[in-house]
């Protein structure tokens, strides 16, 4: 990056999805009149009995949790999308870290007859009213039983614990999906309905958008250049270091060029993976690390508990794909303080995505938060 395009307005482009962010620096200094949202709100109990997800309480559609030790699993009892038998009312899929797998779903791509020629008809070149079935599993993985934990304050064992819950989950789910979907949304801000400590999983049998533009540019990329997209960008900034925030022996977490929100940041592993189960132990364990220092890191620089939602991008299908790389997002809304969040308004919902403080700025600051834990 040029010094001036460090203090003069530019764009950038996304190279994981083709499109184009406006970069206005010199707004950072501007008077904020805006919005401030309500400093979020954090628990301080390690059991509630009027929630859900606690370890023996019972749920809304009447079932009884287990008093589960560690992260645990389940079929959401209000899913966006439904399977081949419909929605699950019995509590069969319901399972700890340490249960076999999960229970025998249909193939993604078993559609039955009628649903295949519904598909073949919506998607018609003439059609201005497209439409095609969906279908999936939703799942909710319980981090802790400690109603407080967040990944925040969990110890390191405790994150290998979950990670390894997220690994254990993808490798069943991805023989049956076509894409797997691991993510949270933490606080209020980032609409999370429920504080107790927890992601989710959506496995759906179709491509979902953000999916087929970075599929598209990856493979784009593989057959111009011979090279895995993030896999070469990883290199890059790791010897550029403008934007690295966190490097540890396995993973690096960095403020990319391109980033949309204020303090976005994109994880990648040092070698080329598919998905969450492809981590081998040791790369599980310093994840754990890495999460820890970067969501801590969050926390200090607004003085809260920071909102985001984090999710992984792993490789569509069961099969190895050459030019696919495993990476996580984690985009908090925090714009410059715990009460003023970035808002995608006006121009950036009618025209093109645009920030203020660099990239740059974000990750110095970012680094800064993380050195005041040492």
């Amino acid at each position: 990056m040029t010094a001036s395009s460090a203090d003069s307005p530019h764009r950038r482009k996304n190279a994981l999805t083709g499109e184009w962010v406006t970069v206005s620096p010199q707004r950072t200094k501007r008077p904020w009149q805006g919005d401030e949202a309500a400093e979020s709100e954090v628990t301080g109990v390690t059991y509630d009995p009027d929630c859900y997800l606690c370890p023996g309480n019972t749920r809304a559609n009447g079932l009884v949790n287990p008093d589960y030790s560690g992260p645990w699993a389940f079929d959401n009892d209000f899913p966006a999308l439904f399977n081949e038998i419909g929605p699950n009312e019995t509590g069969r899929n319901e399972r700890g870290p340490d249960e076999a797998s999960l229970d025998e779903t249909r193939p993604a791509d078993a559609l039955s007859d009628a649903a295949a020629e519904g598909q073949r008809a919506a998607t018609a070149a003439d059609s201005l009213f497209c439409s095609e079935p969906v279908s999936g599993r939703c799942r909710v993985l319980c981090y802790s039983p400690d109603h407080s934990k967040t990944l925040t304050k969990m110890t390191e064992g405790e994150l290998s614990a979950v990670v390894q819950l997220w690994s254990d989950e993808v490798r069943q789910l991805r023989k049956q999906y076509r894409w797997v979907q691991v993510s949270e949304n933490k606080g209020a801000m980032m609409g999370c309905s429920n504080p107790h400590p927890h992601g989710q999983i959506w496995a759906v049998n179709s491509l979902p958008t953000e999916a087929v533009k970075e599929s598209t540019m990856q493979a784009a990329w593989f057959e111009a250049q011979g090279s895995v997209l993030l896999d070469q960008y990883r290199a890059d900034e790791e010897r550029s270091g403008e934007r690295m925030v966190v490097a540890t022996e396995h993973w690096n977490a960095v403020v990319p060029y391109w980033a949309t929100w204020p303090y976005e940041t994109l994880l990648l592993p040092r070698r080329h993976i598919d998905h969450l189960d492809g981590l081998m132990d040791e790369e599980q364990v310093d994840l754990a690390c890495l999460l820890k220092s970067l969501l801590g890191a969050y926390d200090r620089l607004f003085a809260t508990a920071c909102p985001y939602t984090m999710g992984w991008h792993g490789t569509p299908g069961a099969e190895s794909l050459p030019d696919w790389q495993l990476h996580a997002h984690i985009y908090p809304p925090l714009l410059r303080s715990a009460t003023i969040r970035k808002h995608m308004v006006g121009y950036e919902m009618l025209s093109e995505a645009q920030r203020d403080l660099t990239p740059e700025v974000a990750a110095e600051q970012l680094r800064q938060a993380i050195s005041t834990a040492n």
